[in-house]
């Protein structure tokens, strides 16, 4: 038997995620399609390109099996939208800002086009003139790119892509506009811009005044005069301290970026797509895919002529998608077909370093993977050099301009997020190492079950060290570092993202993007949660020294603590006098951080629980919200829930220690509501620290969100705050 004749089996993840997110349905949700179907519904929209070639029957089926059997897939509008009258396959945009109401309002407009359709975009507001500036034709002022971008943000609340992916944008400032500083600060409530990615564009010249920590200058985009001057390292130590704070702003090195810009005629790079891996001009499109690289190990070595053949597969594959495409507007169709730029990119890294025997985090795990990427990048561009001897050279191609061969395509790689995509191919994400290898999976209430990385349970069983104690150690610890059975081999080449230092990650960023990445990286510095600001100035600083073209940065649970609930001025501290003396009722200030909690009574009606903390995450307060508050039938529940909750928030603040207050809320758990045992088993997981970092919920299956690629995710179902 052939492999092109066996049937594919897909984990239950992979399953679930292409249920939810990409095969067709009816009316009433019933998916119309399987991954065999699918997978032929979108080679066969693709391959139509070439009907006319002799080779197009050959070509077609060579589409399917590459998809069908994992070792490439293309971007989530390609899988979803292939094949049916929406017909729109691209993931990457990026729109101009013009300084005007026309301009803005047609961005906006256009806009809300691509996220109909399932593409992510990119707004540099850059061009916008200063809030409070003079604007002749209404001799009014000019209210600033925040309050428009505020719009922007509206605009997409408004849209769900196509029904499955949420709007995704970033949003661009240059380091040298005068509003940069309110910019900088415009997530520190993450309340707001919740559609955007914020990213600092960053100039050569503004980096070597922090580093020479001298004064930059702030200039007027709208006519090219100094407005004023900055110290650049007091700037930086902003972004820094922001950054530190909850990821935001990111930074893009602008003049690393535009180096690299292959069609310099037509413009300079203003923006990124949402996660900022592609860099494109605007109006520009991009269309994405991965190659899974666990697919190109056989016994310990790269299968390179394997490798390759898909390589030319897959670029001929993102060339068609060009031709194919329904574009949203004529604009972004005309600038594309210019310029038919392709994100060729991997996923699946880590599975082959694993596979190889040789640790992320190393010297020689980066050559190899250093090395591969040369090797895609280089094939690469062979196959599209072959295809424009065929096909003909991008439009915009300038012999005089252009210093590389007559080739089909202006930019050919990139690496970019594959959340979903690498979940249905059941490999590590894009160019990150894996976010953990044994996780605690809740089904129902009570019933758990723990998943192993299916290369860790493989090497564990085969050399003698695998036993369920084990895998339970690994889960609650959250790393495979530091356990005695495990060899200290398989410790280094197991490390995930958390146990890998910020320099490894950047590292690991910069090889990548110097050996053969046209564009840019998606990828995410993991910072543990005891990270300083001078871990992340260090960061910023090694990432623009090695070449990146934008850096990432998230610190451990930095980014899940919201501005949910205010403590009135009633609430001052009074005292409650006791057989051991006087004990304060603790003071507490007007805005807490908080966390919520959806939980499931005994008849399955939804609760949700929000916790207060004080400074050094300890609860402080416990209050419940409740969908069902207008049910006359639930109504004595309902009291009974804010009753307790009370009690439990009066207990925590006057001290009482917190196994008392669990002791007797397990002594009070009943039948009816079960809330004092929840209540009782959540502060236990604050007690033990299982809670430790306080991860966001995905809002759809109430897993646990990682920040990866840029992005959180649930690796459960496939939810995407990014797509």
């Amino acid at each position: 038997m052939t492999r092109d004749m066996l049937k594919q089996t897909l984990t239950e993840t992979a399953e679930t995620v292409l249920a939810r997110r990409y095969y067709l349905k009816d009316k009433n949700g019933t998916p119309l399609e399987n991954w065999e179907s699918l997978c032929r519904r979108v080679a066969n929209a693709v391959a139509i390109v070439d009907r006319e070639d002799e080779q197009y029957e050959s070509l077609r089926d060579s589409f399917f099996n590459m998809i069908y059997h994992l070792d490439f897939l293309p971007n989530s509008p390609c899988l979803m939208n292939a094949g049916t009258d929406l017909g729109q396959l691209s993931a990457c945009f990026v729109l101009p800002v013009d300084d005007s109401m026309d301009g803005i309002f047609t961005s906006i407009r256009n806009g809300a086009l691509v996220h109909k359709t399932g593409g992510g975009t990119g707004y540099s507001f850059s061009r916008l003139r200063p809030k409070n500036s003079a604007v002749q034709s209404t001799q009014g002022v000019a209210s600033g790119p925040l309050s428009f971008a505020a719009v922007f943000d509206a605009a997409t609340e408004t849209i769900k892509q196509g029904g499955k992916r949420r709007g995704a944008n970033m949003g661009v400032l240059r380091v040298d506009h005068p509003d940069i500083l309110d910019f900088i600060h415009a997530k520190e409530d993450q309340t707001r811009f919740t559609n955007f990615n914020f990213s600092v564009a960053i100039t050569d010249q503004f980096m070597d005044a922090v580093r020479n920590d001298r004064e930059y200058d702030l200039v007027d985009p709208s006519n090219g005069t100094v407005v004023k001057s900055l110290r650049a390292l007091k700037v930086f130590e902003e972004i820094v301290d922001l950054a530190w704070h909850n990821g935001e702003p990111g930074v893009l090195f602008i003049d690393a970026a535009n180096r690299a810009n292959s069609t310099p005629q037509l413009g300079q790079f203003e923006a990124t797509n949402p996660c900022g891996e592609q860099w494109l001009l605007p109006y520009e499109s991009c269309n994405l895919g991965s190659l899974n690289l666990e697919k190109y190990v056989n016994d310990g070595a790269v299968n390179w002529d394997r490798l390759g053949k898909t390589v030319h597969l897959a670029v001929r594959f993102l060339d068609n998608v060009i031709d194919c495409n329904r574009f949203p507007i004529p604009e972004i169709a005309e600038m594309t077909q210019k310029t038919r730029k392709v994100g060729l990119g991997i996923m699946g890294l880590h599975d082959m370093l694993i596979q190889l025997e040789l640790p992320y985090a190393s010297e020689e795990g980066r050559q190899a993977s250093a090395g591969v990427m040369q090797f895609i990048r280089r094939e690469a561009e062979m196959a599209s050099v072959q295809l424009a001897e065929v096909k003909g050279h991008f439009p915009a191609y300038d012999k005089h301009q252009n210093d590389y061969p007559a080739r089909r395509n202006a930019a050919l790689t990139s690496i970019q997020p594959t959340g979903t995509v690498s979940m249905i191919a059941d490999c590590a994400s894009g160019c990150e190492p894996y976010f953990s290898i044994v996780t605690e999976k809740n089904v129902m209430d009570d019933d758990r079950f723990l998943m192993a990385n299916k290369h860790f349970e493989m090497v564990a069983r085969e050399d003698n060290f695998y036993s369920d104690a084990l895998m339970e150690k690994v889960a609650e610890s959250g790393t495979v570092i530091g356990h005695s059975e495990i060899p200290e081999k398989w410790q280094e080449i197991f490390r995930t993202a958390q146990d890998i230092t910020p320099e490894e990650h950047i590292k690991m960023q910069g090889a990548l993007q110097n050996s053969g990445v046209d564009s840019s990286i998606s990828k995410t510095i993991n910072l543990p949660s005891t990270a300083t600001k001078d871990d992340v100035r260090f960061a910023y600083m090694l990432g623009f020294d090695l070449g990146c073209k934008g850096l990432t940065v998230y610190r451990d649970g930095s980014r899940e603590h919201q501005v949910l609930s205010t403590v009135s001025k009633d609430q001052e501290s009074t005292a409650l006098v006791s057989s051991q003396g006087i004990v304060q009722k603790k003071k507490l200030p007007d805005v807490l951080s908080a966390k919520r909690y959806r939980l499931k009574d005994a008849n399955r009606n939804t609760i949700y629980l929000i916790v207060c903390f004080d400074d050094d995450e300890n609860p402080m307060e416990v209050f419940a919200k409740f969908p069902f508050d207008n049910r006359v039938d639930l109504k004595d529940k309902s009291t009974m829930w804010t009753t307790t909750c009370r009690l439990v928030s009066l207990a925590l603040r006057y001290q009482i220690p917190m196994d008392e207050i669990i002791k007797q809320l397990d002594r009070s758990s009943g039948h009816m509501l079960d809330l004092p045992a929840q209540l009782g088993k959540l502060l236990k997981s604050f007690m033990a620290g299982t809670q430790h970092g306080f991860a966001s919920t995905c809002p759809e299956c109430s897993g646990k969100l990682i920040f990866e690629e840029g992005c959180e995710i649930c690796r459960d179902c496939g939810y995407s705050k990014c797509s």
